[in-house]
């Protein structure tokens, strides 16, 4: 069953277009990254999901019109973005005071054990908070909400490695259990590359990418060629080739170029490409595509 399902969303600011008939379907209990450059029409996929924004084009969250049904959406979905604000002169305490007050699912319980694994004391105020911690807080209280749908717009901006780390751990061991589903934006790919069951490159306010990270896996391949066998890839067709160290690597889509990897090993070491390296080849090959402006 779809969770979010999306047909020709359009959305404009004036002449610029933000998101231009993107089509999409996501799954109940899957974990998606919405990937792209600034200005490619992320935070506004996200702020029509949210029903923050109004769109044109079908969009169905949950079985709902976020735009219409907002109010009753609200109760099954949950949001952290990289600018979200908790009153500085607010104490942890009356921070979940305030959440059990205004959500009917909250479990304060499960906010108070979350938060016994941080140095986050319940009666200090958020502006005695680092970043890294507020950002704890925000997740304590977040996944102590029995949401279907967690949405995530860069929510580890500006943490150093340790806390990105801490928090993506904590959502999968504490939150994730496969029947709810969380959508997630970031410019920081490595820290998401095990944790995504599906990932999608946005650019433009157009989807250039669509696939679980099995296809991924089963369709493309990277190759660090031998130096006298480049010649030899290269008419093979890669998608994208990139240098590092004095050696040629290039990019292959099985699906496209019907190669595979013995015929590729026998010109170098094969490896699966991370999320960040194809990220950089399919947006290369899409830059000189004219298309709407987007934000």
């Amino acid at each position: 069953m779809a969770c979010i399902e999306a047909r020709g969303l359009r959305k404009a600011f004036g002449a610029n277009v933000a998101l231009d008939g993107v089509n999409l379907r996501v799954e109940e209990g899957r974990i998606l990254g919405i990937i792209g450059p600034n200005g490619a029409g992320k935070t506004t996929a996200l702020n029509a999901i949210l029903g923050l924004t109004p769109y044109q084009g079908e969009l169905k969250v949950l079985g709902r019109d976020p735009w219409r049904e907002r109010d009753q959406l609200t109760r099954d979905v949950c949001f952290i973005a990289d600018v979200a604000v908790l009153p500085r002169w607010m104490r942890v305490s009356q921070a979940l005071d305030y959440i059990a007050g205004v959500h009917p699912r909250f479990d304060r319980a499960k906010a108070q054990e979350f938060l016994a694994k941080t140095d986050i004391k319940p009666a200090r105020k958020v502006r005695e908070l680092s970043k890294g911690m507020v950002t704890q807080l925000h997740l304590a209280l977040v996944m102590a909400i029995d949401a279907k749908l967690l949405i995530l717009d860069e929510p580890t901006l500006g943490l150093d490695i340790l806390y990105r780390k801490q928090f993506y751990d904590s959502l999968l061991n504490d939150y994730y259990d496969r029947s709810r589903t969380i959508v997630v934006t970031t410019h920081q790919v490595e820290d998401i590359q095990n944790v995504l069951t599906d990932v999608m490159f946005i650019n433009r306010g157009r989807i250039v990418l669509d696939c679980s990270m099995e296809d991924i896996e089963s369709r493309y391949l990277e190759v660090m060629v031998n130096p006298d066998r480049v010649a030899a890839a290269r008419a093979l067709r890669p998608i994208y080739e990139r240098q590092m160290l004095g050696r040629s690597i290039l990019l292959f889509d099985q699906k496209l170029d019907h190669v595979n990897r013995p015929q590729l090993a026998a010109l170098g070491d094969v490896r699966t490409p991370s999320i960040a390296d194809l990220f950089v080849a399919v947006m290369g090959n899409h830059a000189s595509q004219p298309q709407g402006v987007s934000r």
